[in-house]
């Protein structure tokens, strides 16, 4: 089975502690603070791999968590960074954020890297605290908070053509004998479930990647059957080879097939109405076929349309039409960006390091820097508690409070923490 969209939750790693520890050697009675700093987290970064045609493996594990870094040791010894771990996806895989679903990166590109989550970065240790009026500093700081996400991964083929057309007009069979694809084909009205690739060789220098995109049915761009599904993949073709039924098999109509097909290509994208399309009327080998094909050429070439007629079965008259869609590739620009895609900001979701507001009569500070802060403070140390009143200040936490109107004795509540208002 294909699959083509998966949601998983990617954490990385937490910054390792600083740490709070003493020279201790002999000879020397007052060595002085050496806590050396906490180690970084580990990322999480997406990696796209050409080798991959699927994201079939994100179906079976939906969580990937990064390892934590090392905390701080004594002797000003660093803890050791935690090691990213890195996600292989498929080159035209988009990554959007679950919860706004818009675009955090297109990744079209063989061996593109994006860091997904990135990892907390290591708390200081308390020799990092040392200053001329604070020589045995008795606290250290956490490690940062590596980064959580919820991202959805969806997998947009990147193939140059693509075979389009209702089911079992023959795509499949034509796809199996222009390469050295092998999709199953069937004699139904609904065959193939999952798009194929293959590689169609002409010539020395002259190749180019064709997908068989699964057969597409009335209702489709409005998500009926597998629409939306089967859709996403003719966006990043730049030529489309619009395959006809001339034997009218099924009862159908070719000419109506045509304008039925093109319309949920239209509705569901405008800009696949605008790609160069070559048509192909299939099953010359059936005499009914070969009766109705200049009725179906007249009507589609004087609407401009080129018009080519063979059998994908007996392989009879295919290469002039692949020379031609191969002499409109060296005419369009392979661009595999996607269409009317909205872009994630990071901005957007940000939290901001220090929140100072007022809800429902209570003062309140929080935010990540200020849950840091609560972490590395000490409240029974002297110096301790200075350094957090001094950062509370330098930050404009206590102005902020003052333009809210506190009064002197008010309650300040900070993450599980209340305090009084004191100039």
């Amino acid at each position: 089975m294909f699959v083509d969209i998966c949601r998983i939750t990617v954490q990385a790693g937490n910054g390792g502690d600083g740490a709070v520890a003493w020279r201790r050697e002999k000879y020397v009675p007052a060595g002085g603070p050496a806590g050396g700093d906490g180690g970084r987290g580990g990322s999480v970064v997406l990696q796209a791999d050409s080798g991959l045609r699927t994201l079939m493996d994100f179906r079976y594990k939906r969580v990937y968590k990064a390892e934590n870094g090392e905390n701080g040791r004594s002797k000003k010894q660093f803890g050791a960074d935690a090691d990213d771990i890195v996600l292989k996806v498929p080159v035209g895989t988009i990554v959007r954020d679950a919860e706004s679903e818009k675009v955090i990166v297109d990744l079209k590109e063989e061996g593109e890297r994006y860091v997904i989550a990135q990892g907390g970065g290591g708390g200081k240790g308390n020799a990092r605290f040392t200053t001329s009026t604070r020589q045995a500093p008795t606290f250290a700081q956490m490690g940062y908070k590596g980064q959580r996400r919820d991202i959805i991964l969806e997998l947009k083929l990147l193939a140059d053509v693509g075979l389009v057309g209702f089911p079992n007009v023959g795509k499949s069979t034509l796809l199996s004998v222009i390469s050295s694809a092998q999709p199953k084909i069937a004699n139904y009205q609904f065959t193939t479930l999952s798009p194929n690739l293959g590689v169609v060789y002409l010539g020395p220098g002259q190749s180019f990647v064709c997908a068989d995109i699964p057969g597409l049915i009335e209702g489709a761009s409005e998500g009926v059957g597998l629409g939306h599904d089967f859709l996403r993949h003719v966006e990043r073709t730049s030529v489309l080879i619009h395959v006809l039924d001339g034997s009218g098999d099924f009862y159908r109509d070719p000419v109506e097939d045509f304008d039925k097909i093109n319309k949920e290509l239209a509705d569901y994208n405008e800009a696949l109405s605008e790609k160069p399309q070559i048509v192909f009327i299939n099953k010359m080998d059936i005499p009914e076929a070969a009766e109705r094909e200049p009725e179906i050429r007249k009507a589609l070439e004087a609407r401009g349309y080129t018009v080519f007629s063979g059998s994908a079965a007996t392989t009879k008259d295919l290469q002039p039409m692949l020379y031609e869609v191969y002499g409109r590739l060296q005419e369009v620009d392979t661009a595999y960006d996607s269409f009317d895609e909205e872009y994630y900001e990071e901005s957007e979701d940000e939290t901001p390091a220090i929140s100072v507001r007022k809800e429902n009569g209570r003062y309140i500070v929080d935010g990540p820097y200020i849950e840091r802060l609560l972490g590395s403070t000490f409240f029974d140390d002297r110096d301790s508690l200075r350094y957090f009143q001094e950062n509370l200040r330098k930050n404009g936490v206590i102005d902020r409070l003052r333009e809210l109107g506190i009064r002197e004795g008010e309650s300040v509540f900070i993450d599980d923490y209340e305090f009084e208002f004191f100039e």
